[in-house]
């Protein structure tokens, strides 16, 4: 039991500062969203925005984000199309999810298009991330 206890203390002191990280790249990309004329973000709209359903011009039927990764953050998702997995957003589960800047504007510019049928606003793009960041 005793080397049960240093293996969870130990996986939590070395993926503390992997979340604190993650969360300064969310932090770069909310001021640079604000930059673009953004106003204040609300984890309560991104929150609506990702149960919302969209008609995308490009899809013949309605999608959400909740469509692939869920509408629970922690659990695994499933790409509709493709039934590819996707692992879970919300930074407890998987502390990595949000570390590299260039991996997350490629993953909203990309996942905007597929939901939406175009690019997110500045300001969706803050809200969805200030919802996450929340998780």
């Amino acid at each position: 039991m005793h080397k049960v206890n240093k293996l969870l203390l130990a996986t939590c002191l070395t993926a503390s500062p992997i979340i604190t990280h993650s969360s300064a790249q969310i932090d770069e990309l909310l001021n640079e969203y604000q930059q673009l004329g953004a106003t204040t973000f609300s984890s309560e709209s991104g929150k609506t925005f990702w149960s919302h359903t969209f008609n995308s011009p490009r899809a013949p039927v309605t999608r959400a984000c909740s469509s692939c990764h869920t509408s629970n953050l922690i659990d695994s998702g499933k790409h509709v199309r493709t039934n590819k997995a996707i692992e879970p957003l919300a930074q407890s589960v998987n502390p990595q999810r949000f570390s590299d800047t260039k991996k997350i504007r490629k993953w909203l510019k990309r996942n905007c298009k597929w939901t939406l049928g175009r690019e997110c606003t500045a300001q969706e793009k803050g809200d969805i991330l200030t919802y996450l960041k929340d998780l």
